[in-house]
């Protein structure tokens, strides 16, 4: 009875939250071809998705409140995955908030409480799609006037949320056939094909800039310096189009150079590992090896600060636009302010920690007089060097504390921690050459290395985001974006190696925990 009464609250949804829709886990082991088979399936049907548009909707006067994030959060404006991943992020970030801080009173080694957590965060999924296509559809998204005039106002924005929501738990579904029938995970092979889509656009687009005001070379970098090379005179070049090609959106030439450069650095940091010797303790002469990476707690802690960077201005942008009779925060400019038809702030608290996009956007306007002209995105606000100077500073230290927050959140939620590592080892019949084979030894070793590599790897992985983004890129695939599309096929790289390897001696299955 006692133990009943220390189980978590979440108990009393258990009849609720067990009636969830979900894919079934398959029975036995998955084949690695039928792996493959699904990883392809889900990939295309998400391509798939992604152009299938919301009906109803009026493309031309909607306004893509994450326009910035959309390579990240791998939806498409104004499709049934408008939302994208951000409802599975969110849930996620909110379940690790409450697990971090006790207040669920969950135990993740327990299969019981770790079937509550999943299941309450996919009941959270729910209501995620909701809290985001809501706030959107009411504000942002214009429901067609012939739509509206069939009908109804109220009626037509009901159906294009039921059409968004539809399409993001379709694609929450389509990430759990992932993790259970396929290779890695869902959430990371849409972020890997929305950030491919956006280098691939972003490197080779021959069409003209879009709202380029005239300008009529094309917007890819390839096909731009190509142009430009045709077109302009050695004058023309002196006289500002070489330092255009170089530094001036979209797609600029020192962005190809950074992403190649970002590229190489994050490939190198997902190479860097500690490796800890271990020998079997009963067969003689099997040893192996327990890797601790630089990035230990993996990309998820980038996923889930920009998440949160996204809900911020998200929110401040509703309540400095559309709920201005709030009390505090409603209308208060010093919350944040936006020009009407823009999703980024120019002013207000959020935009000292907004997301920075190239060196354009920062760098040019603090060292050179000649982009003055930048500090003053409004005629009714201008910034000082030294602003911008702390917006910079601001975003780059609030994608570093959150990275290492949700660092060491992810680690405790996932057992990766030093305790749980060390029962994985002793379970597998594995110990550390020359130390007695008792758990609590394991845990004293690991405790060295697996504390302070989280913490190093969250402020690691969060200065490269950071970092990269206030470079540069191609293709609106931000530094996060690439951070992230590279460690994801890095990994995921791993993983099919360690399938194929599976394949071949299915006795390692028992050691990786695998069926």
């Amino acid at each position: 009875m006692a133990k009943d009464e220390e189980k978590s609250r979440l108990y009393k949804l258990k009849p609720l939250i067990d009636r969830m829709p979900a894919v079934k886990a398959p029975d036995g082991h998955v084949h690695f071809r039928r792996k493959m088979f699904w990883l392809i399936f889900v990939l295309i049907t998400y391509f798939l998705l992604t152009n299938v548009f919301v009906y109803g909707l009026d493309p031309a006067e909607g306004l893509d409140m994450f326009e910035q994030f959309r390579a990240i959060f791998a939806g498409e404006m104004g499709s049934l995955v408008h939302v994208g991943i951000m409802p599975i992020v969110n849930a996620s970030i909110v379940m690790q908030l409450f697990q971090g801080a006790d207040i669920i009173n969950l135990d993740m080694k327990d299969p019981d409480d770790k079937a509550v957590f999943q299941n309450m965060q996919k009941f959270l999924v729910i209501i995620m799609i909701l809290i985001q296509a809501i706030p959107q559809v009411y504000g942002f998204l214009e429901p067609a006037p012939a739509f509206i005039e069939n009908v109804g106002l109220n009626w037509a924005r009901g159906l294009i949320i039921l059409q968004i929501f539809i399409g993001g738990y379709f694609l929450f579904l389509l990430d759990e056939v992932v993790s259970k029938w396929a290779i890695g995970s869902g959430i990371s092979l849409f972020i890997v094909a929305g950030v491919a889509q956006g280098l691939f656009t972003g490197l080779f687009n021959w069409a003209p800039i879009e709202g380029g005001a005239g300008d009529t070379m094309p917007a890819g970098t390839i096909p731009r310096v190509i142009e430009a090379m045709r077109e302009q005179s050695a004058a023309e070049f002196a006289g500002g189009g070489l330092e255009g090609l170089l530094v001036s959106p979209p797609n600029p030439v020192m962005g190809l150079i950074f992403t190649i450069v970002i590229l190489l650095i994050v490939a190198y940091i997902e190479g860097s590992r500690i490796e800890l010797p271990l020998a079997h303790g009963r067969a003689r002469g099997a040893r192996g090896r327990y890797p601790i990476k630089l990035a230990y707690a993996s990309v998820i802690p980038v996923i889930l600060a920009a998440a949160l960077l996204a809900n911020i201005n998200l929110f401040a942008m509703l309540f400095q636009n559309h709920l201005e009779g709030f009390p505090v925060l409603g209308g208060a400019d010093w919350l944040g302010i936006f020009p009407e038809g823009e999703t980024q702030p120019v002013g207000g608290a959020v935009w000292y920690i907004s997301q920075v996009e190239g060196l354009h956007d920062w760098l040019l306007p603090i060292v050179s007089e000649r982009y003055d002209y930048m500090l003053s995105p409004t005629p009714e606000i201008t910034h000082t060097r030294v602003q911008m100077a702390i917006r910079v500073t601001g975003y780059f230290l609030f994608m570093v504390i959150t990275c290492v927050l949700f660092s060491k959140f992810w680690v405790k939620t996932t057992n990766m921690d030093a305790e749980s590592v060390a029962e994985q080892i002793q379970e597998s019949g594995m110990q550390i050459p020359g130390f007695r084979r008792d758990p609590r030894v394991l845990q004293r070793v690991l405790k060295r290395y697996i504390p302070t590599i989280t913490t190093f790897s969250g402020l690691f992985i969060g200065g490269v985001a950071a970092g990269s983004d206030m470079l540069g890129s191609v293709g609106h695939a931000t530094g996060i974006a690439l951070f992230l599309a590279v460690s994801i096929l890095t990994q995921l790289y791993e993983q099919i190696g360690k399938e194929q390897m599976m394949e071949m001696h299915p006795a390692l299955r028992d050691f990786f925990g695998e069926q």
